[in-house]
């Protein structure tokens, strides 16, 4: 089933690809629509968008699923239930294909509940209570964002049509499309994991790496950002898209600070796929919705291959993840370590692969800007950091030696899975150069001062070097964290995310629905009503069948009843 699956992506996602070429060559845009059925003045109409954007993101979901999918048979083959688990991927993917080709509000909250369902279900998929938790956090933070969509649904009754696409150019300047504007905000946000919603994401790693892969690359958070660039319009020049820039430039920040703490390696690579959330999420609240766009090719391309390479590491280890017992894998492993090396620069910005295209456009577009001193330092500092923790990521992963003191067989030896990230390899070396011609065929000059048009290369450079230091003298910096231990705990915890989202924001309504059940629904309700009700029907019926049964005994004793009351009552 796995490579049945593989080869029927793979040639859908190369026929995408072609089409999505021509479309953007021409200018194309196709809009259908399918009545389903009609009723007097009702009708409901099935709506599919197909231009260049949905396209290409299809082309490219469908490319990375597949050889997720073909490294799966690998990866999961001790999995006796592999085919439910392939299963559960091509619903994830379907979903995804809803949401991207859908210009309606109704058949995006289709995909967008199917997606959050599936994902439940792959975050629970290894059954023990560290996952039915995370699946829980998962699934009840994506609920909030499900039901901004909803009330976004129900708002929209008042414009005839559920169709967004209608009505862009309005929500420029109505106050009540700005309204709904801010719940859809609301509803991308939950699902891609801004700040306070953020702390779902390192917890969706409980579901095996290969589902990681996928989500943290081209589906489930991404939903979110391409929801927002098709309704990019409202976030221009009013306090939706300030609102955001300033969120999102925190979740980038806060994601950045707190990889440099961790030490499990698929949290690390988690934290720093919210740091790309928050630079994708922040340039397009500043309008540049093509260059999010383009970001969000590239870094699913990079992350994906980046999981992949976790995954043989931690399959190699035993089902190790912490880094600071690695280390020398790069002579153990080479091929792995080579994939790993060139997915972690290409999420540096390192000239010419596939990361190093938008990053470095989105921030010099960020330079050429109005912007404020705040929101210009999240952006530079944010990405040194995003240096420091994939060059300390490299050093206690690949230098060395191994840390762990068990016997380890560690070889290169999985070739299907090797096959699929060699697949990602080229795409992350290569696809950076395709895209930036395919979407931007008309080269624009950025104007900037020598110091602004270096600034960048001279923060990664910056941020690499510390990331290297700290590692080399961690014993200094580890004593440091323990003197300031609730600094570091606060840094490296999220800001205390996971705890308020789960004693605060998830336990508190659990706990009070849970009283209001017992007291209410199990409690005075039943009593006055059904249940009460019931029983005392049921008295009556039995007494009624008592009488109706025509018992001599029943009314020679009923007879006497009578007698007595009246011989007393005279």
């Amino acid at each position: 089933m796995c490579l049945m699956s593989f080869y029927c992506l793979i040639s859908i996602s190369l026929s995408f690809f072609i089409m999505s070429f021509w479309f953007i060559m021409n200018d194309l845009i196709l809009f259908l629509e399918w009545e389903i059925v009609s009723l007097n003045s009702m009708a409901v109409v099935m709506t599919v968008l197909l231009d260049w954007m949905s396209l290409l993101f299809m082309s490219f979901v469908l490319l990375i699923s597949s050889l997720v999918i073909f490294y799966s048979k690998e990866y999961m083959s001790n999995d006796i239930n592999i085919n439910r688990f392939i299963m559960l991927v091509l619903m994830f993917v379907l979903s995804m294909m809803m949401l991207i080709i859908s210009p309606n509000l109704i058949s995006i909250l289709l995909g967008w509940d199917g997606l959050g369902l599936v994902s439940y279900c792959l975050v629970i998929y290894f059954q023990n209570i560290k996952s039915y938790n995370a699946g829980m956090l998962t699934a009840l933070s994506n609920r909030i964002g499900d039901v901004a969509l909803l009330l976004a649904i129900a708002w929209m009754l008042n414009y005839g049509s559920w169709n967004y696409i209608f009505y862009l150019e309005v929500m420029k300047s109505n106050f009540e499309m700005q309204l709904i504007g801010g719940l859809v905000m609301l509803a991308a946000m939950t699902k891609s994991a801004q700040i306070p919603f953020s702390s779902w994401l390192p917890a969706a790693m409980a579901a095996p790496t290969p589902v990681s892969a996928l989500v943290h690359s081209s589906t489930l958070v991404t939903a979110g950002v391409y929801l927002l660039i098709r309704f990019n319009f409202l976030l221009v020049e009013n306090w939706l898209g300030q609102l955001l820039l300033l969120l999102s430039g925190l979740t980038m920040f806060m994601a950045g600070l707190g990889a440099n703490f961790e030490f499990d390696l698929k949290k690390i690579i988690a934290l720093s796929t919210l740091s790309q959330l928050g630079l994708m999420m922040s340039i397009l609240s500043m309008g540049y919705f093509k260059l999010a766009f383009f970001h969000l090719l590239t870094h699913a391309l990079f992350k994906a291959l980046l999981f992949m390479c976790a995954g043989a590491i931690i399959h190699n280890m035993d089902n190790c993840q912490d880094i600071r017992l690695m280390g020398g894998l790069s002579s153990e492993m080479p091929l792995t370590s080579t994939c790993f090396n060139v997915s972690n620069l290409a999420l540096c910005g390192m000239p010419f692969l596939a990361g190093f295209y938008s990053k470095d456009l989105i921030l010099e577009m960020v330079s050429l800007s109005f912007i404020n001193k705040f929101s210009f330092f999240l952006y530079f500092f944010s990405t040194g950091l995003t240096v420091c923790y994939s060059f300390r990521l490299v050093y206690y992963t690949m230098t060395g030696t191994l840390n762990c003191g068990a016997l380890n067989v560690l070889n290169d030896e999985g070739w299907i899975m090797l096959k699929g990230m060699l697949g990602l390899l080229f795409m992350s070396i290569i696809g950076g150069s395709l895209l930036s011609w395919m979407i931007f065929p008309t080269p624009v000059m950025i104007c900037l001062p020598y110091y602004l048009k270096y600034l960048t290369l001279f923060v990664c450079i910056l941020g690499g070097l510390m990331g290297y230091f700290m590692s080399v003298v961690s014993l200094y910096f580890v004593n440091k964290s323990f003197l300031n231990y609730l600094g570091s705990l606060f840094l490296g915890s999220m800001w205390f995310m996971p705890y308020i989202s789960t004693y605060g924001l998830i336990s508190f309504p659990l706990k009070l629905g849970k009283k209001v059940i017992v007291s209410f629904d199990q409690g005075w309700s039943e009593y006055l009503g059904a249940q009460n009700i019931y029983f005392k029907l049921m008295n009556l019926s039995q007494l009624n069948y008592l009488l109706h049964r025509n018992s001599l005994k029943i009314y020679l004793l009923s007879f006497m009843l009578w007698v007595i009351f009246l011989f007393i009552l005279f």
